[in-house]
């Protein structure tokens, strides 16, 4: 299935998945029931959701913001390119972890009062600086996008149900040297990212983040390489959470994955992760031909690498 995300964000996503299969498997009069519960409705735009006063920003703030975030665009550090000619498209490696492997990493995530997509980040990022061959006291900047779905958030609070694009994100950067621990970065990244949650930079920055991706895709050449990447990496705040493979083993479906396109402006790798019957299950998808096959299952093993070695350090620790 294929769905627009300006009308259908991850949330959506995962419910239509929900729907469709609950429908497989009612009787034909249950089918029918759900076809025609809320035909005709139509949503309105995340803008008209924020609650009054949380978007608000004083002119020469927004200047300021627009010229930081500008400016520190031309600073970061991007993957090594390939092909920045060719017309691109979004190819996928899957990062999977075993139950056994898992319930450290979400164990250590829970002890030290962050999320899971910090140490993803934490993974992105140190694997990235790995591809670099520089010595361990040289810093390099990277940004790291965090998409929020903001239904809990908005005025009035919307349900998961409710369809259409109510995600909002969080630009942060982190100057990475070599020989970084995760979890420590993995916590240094993720408060970095509550701070500006708690801030109100999700909504604050929406129009900010907003225009200098138009600016982006109207103006190419404004970015490295005219690669129209924003970001090294992109998580989600919260994985999705998926404890129906019995029910999918009963429709005769071996395997699926959700993810969107991001082979026009956005990060170098988007992660799209869901803890499936208590394993780890990360979609990563990257832009091809600008990153190759090659490159990117060597940066997400790198990735896979880190994330076991953290694990291996919460048993040690318990």
């Amino acid at each position: 299935m294929r769905f627009h995300t300006s009308v259908c964000d991850r949330t959506s996503g995962v419910t239509l998945l929900r729907e469709l299969v609950g429908s497989m498997m009612m009787e034909e009069g249950g089918v029918a029931a759900r076809e025609l519960e809320g035909e005709g409705e139509v949503s309105l735009g995340i803008e008209e959701y924020i609650p009054i006063g949380k978007a608000n920003k004083p002119f020469w703030a927004r200047g300021a913001d627009m010229l930081g975030y500008s400016l520190n665009s031309m600073r970061l550090t991007n993957l090594n390119f390939g092909d920045v000619v060719s017309p691109r498209s979004s190819q996928v490696v899957r990062l999977q972890m075993s139950p056994r492997q898992t319930q450290p990493i979400l164990s250590g995530c829970k002890s030290r009062g962050i999320k899971l997509c910090g140490v993803l980040a934490a993974a992105g990022l140190i694997a990235a600086r790995s591809t670099k061959d520089l010595p361990d006291h040289q810093w390099q900047k990277y940004a790291v996008v965090t998409l929020i779905d903001c239904r809990s958030l908005l005025d009035p609070v919307l349900g998961s149900h409710h369809l259409g694009f109510y995600h909002s994100a969080i630009l942060n950067t982190h100057d990475i040297q070599g020989g970084e621990n995760i979890w420590e970065l993995a916590k240094r990244s993720y408060k970095a990212f509550e701070n500006a949650k708690n801030c109100n930079k999700h909504f604050s920055d929406m129009a900010d983040l907003n225009f200098l991706m138009c600016k982006a895709i109207e103006n190419p050449g404004l970015t490295p390489s005219s690669s129209m990447r924003t970001s090294l990496i992109s998580v989600f705040e919260d994985p999705v959470i998926d404890e129906s493979n019995e029910m999918h083993g009963q429709l005769g479906v071996e395997d699926y994955v959700g993810c969107a396109s991001i082979h026009g402006v956005g990060p170098s790798i988007a992660i799209f992760d869901t803890i499936r019957d208590g394993q780890l299950d990360c979609v990563c998808v990257y832009p091809s031909p600008l990153h190759s096959r090659a490159q990117m299952q060597e940066l997400v093993a790198e990735m896979k690498r880190l994330l076991v070695e953290g694990c291996d350090s919460v048993e040690s620790e318990s």
